[in-house]
């Protein structure tokens, strides 16, 4: 999310951030303008800060919803792992009393 105005994307009409105070220091010798400067890109960061504390929270949130949901599907496939086992078992007891039963029936037709 990259719109104009946010931390990650300055808006134009903005103050423009100075990444190296030595090079403006280099190019002027009026202590004034550096100060002014480093007020103006504390203040922009001081109102970016309440967007950077939502975006971190929103983040938190989502991954928090994301954990969540991976346990829930976690929970359903072992309901599922746990039934067709049982089922499974059931199939087999099944199966096994038919076998008896046709044995049962060939021996007594003997």
């Amino acid at each position: 999310m990259n719109t104009p105005g946010t931390i990650g994307r300055p808006a134009a009409h903005g103050p423009q951030r100075i990444d190296g105070i030595r090079a403006l220091t280099a190019r002027t010798t009026d202590l004034a303008a550096v100060d002014a400067c480093q007020d103006q890109n504390r203040t922009t960061e001081l109102h970016l800060i309440p967007e950077a504390l939502a975006r971190s929270h929103m983040s938190e949130r989502a991954r928090e919803a994301e954990s969540q949901r991976m346990s829930r599907q976690l929970a359903i496939a072992d309901r599922l792992h746990r039934r067709s086992r049982r089922l499974q078992a059931r199939a087999e007891r099944a199966s096994h009393r038919a076998r008896r039963a046709l044995a049962q029936a060939v021996m007594q037709n003997r």
